[in-house]
């Protein structure tokens, strides 16, 4: 999979609103050329609220784990939640630091290596193996996210 078709799948759900940093929009440097996912059916990033997913095209600084350094890579994170999370790890999120994946591996799918314990998964360079369950963790991410939103209401 690549960046556009993520990007492009996430576009189909209900009040999606992606955020694609960039030069002249005011956003920090380090995040031009990465992606971020809200629920927001008004258009608008909601208040205190955090992206459900997002795509990195870059080692941030105490998140090098996953090897974004080597060209072409990209990682898509997931706000998996406490069940996806224990279905594609065997951990609960609480236990996330004990989980032994590599967080480097390509077209798997990990424990987010910084944000495990919030439930987050991860895939790097996610391709033919992890498509299928990149599609439901993202729908079942959109889904959480749009239930929170409407328990704000």
């Amino acid at each position: 999979m690549t960046i556009d078709e993520i990007i492009d799948y996430l576009a189909a759900f209900e009040g999606v609103l992606t955020l694609r940093p960039g030069p002249g929009d005011g956003s920090p440097e380090l995040s031009w050329g990465d992606s971020f996912f809200y629920y927001a059916p008004g258009g608008a990033v909601p208040a205190r609220t955090q992206p459900f997913a997002t795509i990195v095209t870059k080692n941030y600084p105490g998140d090098e784990l996953s090897q974004l350094d080597r060209p072409g890579s990209f990682r898509l994170n997931i706000s998996a939640g406490p069940d996806a999370f224990r279905k594609w790890t065997g951990h609960t999120p609480r236990d996330a630091n004990s989980v032994q994946d590599d967080p480097s591996a390509r077209d798997t799918v990990v424990a987010h290596p910084v944000y495990g314990t919030a439930g987050w998964l991860a895939v790097v360079d996610p391709g033919a193996r992890t498509a299928e369950a990149v599609q439901e963790l993202l729908a079942t991410a959109h889904g959480r996210a749009r239930a929170r939103s409407e328990r704000k209401r």
